[in-house]
């Protein structure tokens, strides 16, 4: 990791990556219904039509219908850029100035020997006490890409963020204007507050989806039923009105502090479907036969 105190001068940083996260999710093999064998995916050669080791692949870019360029791992790794062996920090700026939605996976910088502990150290106080963050550029995969250093705890980690031409925009997405109250906005304030806490270690922000597929998992191996999913609550044929329900919500939150409850939803009943009334049946039409025309004397 390298940065550019003055026009010439380098401060470097030796350290190796490490994920900062663990992927829990429970995979699965593509087998065949008739004997759960497993199903593999061949890597097979078009044109000598027979299956190749990953020994025999390598990297091409096509560039017409019938040209591609082969490119090496080694030629990748030996470009002329400075990135390609470094991180190198470009820019210091607020951390609350950078759109989350450029800011992807999260990786843990960790230093590479002990002559790179000091300046490592000084770095993270340096990005804690100016309470800034790092925007570094750094080659990975085989492309080059924009980074964000930031600190947690003693640590100092690297997350990748997304270029600005890979960001979408969403004006083609947004509902039509609408109009809005003061006490709409002060009632979605109020709900804000009541469940705004400090933390996400709740049970509640647990991965229930993959504890279910677990315990499907651990059913079947048993030979025994898996839990059965929870009867839905019976439709009470009414509607809640969402200002009314918003309204509501606070209110069971002010009761349980002791405070006013003020105004609870109002509820309204659906509308209940009307048969479709019976139209009577047409008569049909009387088949008339056309006179012929009489010939004149």
């Amino acid at each position: 990791m390298t940065g550019r105190p003055g026009s010439s001068e380098k401060v470097t940083v030796p350290i190796h990556v490490v994920s900062a996260t663990e992927d829990h999710s429970i995979r699965f093999h593509r087998v065949y219904v008739e004997d759960l064998a497993r199903v593999r995916t061949r890597k097979v050669c078009e044109l000598e039509d027979r299956e190749v080791s990953s020994d025999e692949i390598g990297k091409g870019y096509q560039l017409t219908k019938e040209q591609v360029v082969p490119i090496s791992d080694e030629e990748l790794r030996d470009l002329p850029l400075p990135t390609a062996k470094a991180i190198e920090i470009v820019a210091f700026m607020p951390q609350e100035s950078i759109d989350p939605l450029r800011v992807a996976e999260g990786y843990y910088l960790a230093p590479d020997g002990q002559v790179a502990g000091k300046p490592y150290k000084l770095l993270r106080q340096a990005l804690e006490r100016s309470s800034r963050v790092a925007v570094a550029r750094y080659a990975w995969s085989g492309r080059e890409r924009l980074g964000l250093l930031r600190v947690r705890g003693e640590a100092i980690v690297l997350h990748a963020m997304r270029w600005p031409d890979e960001i979408r925009d969403p004006s083609e997405l947004l509902p039509p204007p609408v109009e809005l109250s003061d006490e709409e906005i002060d009632g979605a304030l109020a709900l804000m507050d009541t469940m705004t806490r400090d933390d996400l270690d709740a049970p509640e922000f647990r991965d229930t989806y993959t504890e279910a597929v677990a315990e499907l998992i651990e059913a079947k191996r048993e030979h025994r039923e898996p839990p059965s999913a929870p009867e839905p609550a019976a439709d009470s044929g009414q509607l809640v009105d969402l200002m009314a329900a918003l309204k509501k919500s606070v209110s069971k939150a002010k009761e349980s502090r002791g405070e006013d409850t003020g105004e609870h939803a109002d509820v309204h009943e659906m509308p209940t479907k009307r048969a479709a009334k019976k139209q009577p049946a047409k008569k049909a039409a009387a088949k008339k036969t056309a006179r012929k025309p009489r010939k004149s004397a």
